[in-house]
């Protein structure tokens, strides 16, 4: 384990003995540990009360942003940058209509007993006669060495007691790249319909880890795989299947989107633009239509998926800001492309940057992962037409600053010389003045489309 982490546990483990009470480090952080993996986050088990523990020590070690919940036995502190989370030594029942657990104080073993998976029912002893000592009673390291998720106790009855386990188990796999267990796989699949007892908020909450993952792809082929993808994201699980007509053939959309996640992974850890890669397609199912002699054509799919985004991102409960970049990435994802033509003139450029503003970088990101050729040839041919296109944006911007464009004349100006009131007048004449910059007929530039105001301002307003 890193230094800094080895002394904030023997710091801990000696105020426990000091105090008499017996604290394991357990879960996540004990798995990372073993994996050499970093981490943020130490979770404990403490025998007794953990909320009275972690309140005393965090007085003792001068933590900070206290939050308790007595209710339920748990505690969390910040110590330094680390976040320390503490709960009582537990065991749990289930109702069949809640994943809510009524919970009662226990041993060690019923605690890890408790845990999702193999890998995550490890505990570390951190007293001083035991500082370090792993206790595994379910051969959690053996399945960490094998790369295997499973469960410790019966699969079925761990889905069904808490069935958003089984999106855990499938964002484990995409965090950590394992396998998961062929009889823990069959039982997600047999309790598939449980996640509907899941608040909207957790299930998208697991979504967002799996597509921050190092391989996203295979985290939702799994969801895939055992047929819970229709039940949570229903119109991504519309995106599967390939046809065969005459001899055209058109390629899997949900694998396509997989390769284009996995590509975006090693580019950025950004969640917006990741979501954004996820659905840049949603919309191909619906207008999927073949054309005899020429094959499949998806036309208007931007545009289509830009509309079913709404809904979408309403359901999974997501914030504005997502929505509107999501649907801005997605409207627009298909124009680079079309500006790959070395004829392609400055303004349809112009119009590109002033149409993607800020988010123009993230959407040629997204265009470089959206190649996915097997051919390595093609694929470093394509990638080379676009470095030429962002360069030739570059040069579009240098010369025009059309980031984040807006007409250098604005609105109280324009109702001054006009002599108009706020209406929709006053947005047609700075449209006009935007389009004249857009289409190179007067530069960027406050006097010059001042000046083009006073030569259009008789054609829109008349005698005024």
């Amino acid at each position: 384990m890193a230094d800094k982490k080895k002394d904030i546990l023997k710091k801990i483990g000696k105020i426990a003995d000091q105090k008499k009470v017996k604290v394991y480090a357990v879960g996540g952080y004990v798995r990372d540990t073993l994996m050499k993996r970093e981490t943020n986050e130490i979770d404990f088990v403490v025998k007794g009360d953990a909320p009275d523990f972690a309140e005393k020590l965090k007085n003792d070690i001068q933590g900070y942003g206290f939050t308790t919940y007595k209710q339920f036995g748990t505690a969390s502190f910040n110590y330094k940058d680390i976040k320390l989370e503490f709960v009582s030594a537990r065991k749990e029942s289930y109702q069949s209509e809640s994943r809510k657990p009524e919970v009662k104080l226990s041993s060690l073993q019923d605690d890890l007993k408790r845990r999702d998976f193999t890998i995550n029912a490890l505990a570390m002893d951190l007293s001083l006669d035991f500082f370090g000592e792993i206790i595994d009673p379910f051969n959690g390291r053996d399945d960490i060495h094998q790369k295997i998720i499973r469960t410790p106790l019966d699969p079925e009855k761990t889905f069904y007691d808490d069935p958003l386990r089984i999106m855990r188990a499938a964002r484990f796999a995409s965090q950590l790249q394992f396998y998961i267990e062929e009889g823990t796989f069959q039982a997600m699949k047999e309790e598939r319909q449980r996640i509907r007892i899941i608040s909207q908020e957790r299930i998208t909450d697991e979504l967002m880890k799996i597509l921050l993952s190092s391989k996203p792809s295979l985290g939702f082929r799994i969801l895939k795989n055992i047929d819970i993808l229709g039940i949570i994201f229903p119109e991504l699980d519309k995106m599967s299947g390939t046809e065969q007509r005459e001899e055209h053939h058109h390629k899997d959309v949900f694998e396509h989107t997989l390769k284009v996640l996995d590509n975006l992974a090693q580019m950025t850890k950004d969640k917006k633009l990741l979501f954004a890669g996820l659905v840049h397609d949603i919309g191909k199912p619906r207008v999927k239509k073949f054309i005899k002699g020429k094959g499949w054509t998806f036309h208007g799919h931007d545009y289509i998926g830009m509309k079913m985004l709404k809904s979408i991102c309403r359901r999974l409960r997501l914030s504005n800001e997502m929505y509107n970049y999501a649907s801005k990435l997605t409207r627009l994802h298909m124009r680079p492309i079309h500006l790959i033509d070395e004829e392609v003139t400055d303004s349809a450029i112009r119009r590109l940057l002033f149409d993607a503003g800020e988010e123009i970088e993230d959407l040629m990101t997204l265009c470089r992962a959206d190649i996915t050729s097997g051919n390595p040839d093609r694929v470093k041919k394509h990638l080379e037409n676009f470095e030429n296109v962002w360069k030739r944006m570059k040069e579009v911007e240098e010369k025009d600053r059309m980031r984040a464009f807006q007409s250098p004349v604005r609105g109280d100006e324009i109702m001054k010389i006009c002599g108009l009131k706020p209406g929709p007048l006053v947005g047609k004449l700075k449209k006009s003045i935007e389009d004249a910059i857009l289409e190179g007929e007067i530069p960027n530039d406050h006097d010059k489309a001042l000046e083009y105001l006073y030569k259009i301002k008789d054609d829109y307003c008349g005698d005024k």
